[in-house]
């Protein structure tokens, strides 16, 4: 079993952390060091899709541009060999309930792969998966396997590693496919158990999430996806309190955090309403990528496109919860604080420009 990191006493210890720093700051010690910055590259480009369907020659020159300026490598092979040794079997997460419209797209994936192989890694070492395969193939990402030779998979057509899991006091309502379905006893339906997929075949992980609202969550972005697409039984956190704080906790597991290479927002549609179903009558273009190693900051950007777009087309909308996020950074998975988010963004050639705000 995998140890995890528990919000509850974390939240305990920054109560106390924050009397013992007013503390200090009366007396005039040495106060704690501020919490870091967050950096986060967005490439812009209007030509990135048309009529929500994109463009991949455009898409791929944005995630290169993003890519070499975050790592700061001359050249894209490079950039990836730096965050992928040539030995790893890759995970490249996406989100694929949707479709192919408004979950992530085929082609920023596609775009990665391109990368990963320019880098050295074989075809046989990447694996493009989410929780179910039958949304994979319904999303069109099983064309990738004919175009690239790498591997389409589901989490829970895998199946499920017995030492590896996240446990809480809360029983679930166990469905055919999650491990302790049809089992009894004491303590059944209180563990969600990490994929086989991800706990023993996939030793690094790139995040591809769309900026897709999500009811609980608020989006369906780095954290959701990579927590909730790797685990069974998790009907049981079915509200907004149960997911701001198993949404943390699942992804602060070894068995995910420790694996994560990059994360990327795919912001070439912004959904902001209609959650897993497809819905383009609910959706903006905003035709960004993102970049970062924090999943946090990367989220809580696309919370505020959803904030910005819901504004505009549907006012009156209540905001999103943003708990879930505040204890992601309790558990020092990344950054919530919009002000300690540091964007570069990086516009069109060939009057390309690069700004921080």
């Amino acid at each position: 079993m995998f140890a995890i990191r528990s919000i509850q006493p974390v939240i305990l210890a920054a109560l106390l952390g924050g009397a013992i720093h007013a503390k200090a700051d009366a007396q005039g010690l040495a106060l704690q060091p501020p919490t870091p910055h967050a950096r986060v590259v967005t490439v812009q480009d209007p030509r990135a899709s048309t009529a929500f369907k994109p463009d991949a020659r455009v898409v791929q020159d944005m995630l290169n541009r993003g890519l070499t300026n975050l790592t700061g490598q001359a050249s894209v092979a490079a950039a990836w060999a730096g965050l992928i040794g040539s030995n790893e079997v890759v995970g490249i997460k996406v989100y694929s309930a949707p479709g192919r419209e408004t979950g992530t797209h085929p082609e920023v994936v596609a775009a990665v792969i391109n990368g990963l192989l320019s880098a050295g890694i074989p075809a046989r070492h990447i694996i493009v998966w989410d929780h179910q395969e039958a949304d994979l193939r319904r999303a069109g990402f099983f064309a990738l396997t004919n175009q690239f030779g790498v591997r389409v998979a589901g989490a829970a057509e895998a199946g499920y590693d017995e030492k590896t899991f996240y446990e809480t006091a809360l029983i679930g309502n166990l469905v055919y496919g999650d491990l302790e379905f049809g089992k009894h006893g004491e303590g059944v339906g209180r563990k969600s158990f990490v994929s086989k997929l991800v706990s023993q075949q996939i030793t690094r992980i790139i995040n591809v999430a769309p900026v897709l609202n999500q009811n609980g969550a608020g989006v369906a972005g780095n954290l959701f996806s990579l927590a909730l697409g790797s685990v069974d039984n998790s009907l049981r956190f079915d509200s907004v309190a149960r997911l701001s704080v198993a949404v943390p906790e699942i992804y602060a597991l070894p068995a995910l955090s420790d694996k994560v290479a990059l994360n990327i927002t795919d912001a070439l549609i912004c959904q902001y309403e209609g959650g897993e179903r497809g819905l383009l009558h609910y959706s903006v273009v905003l035709n960004e990528i993102r970049l970062s190693r924090d999943p946090v900051a990367l989220d809580v950007l696309a919370l505020q496109d959803l904030e910005r777009s819901r504004h505009a087309n549907a006012p009156g909308e209540p905001p999103v919860a943003t708990e879930l996020y505040k204890n992601a950074a309790l558990l020092e998975l990344g950054t919530a604080d919009p002000a300690r988010i540091d964007v570069t963004t990086l516009r069109p050639p060939p009057h390309s420009e690069t700004t921080t705000r």
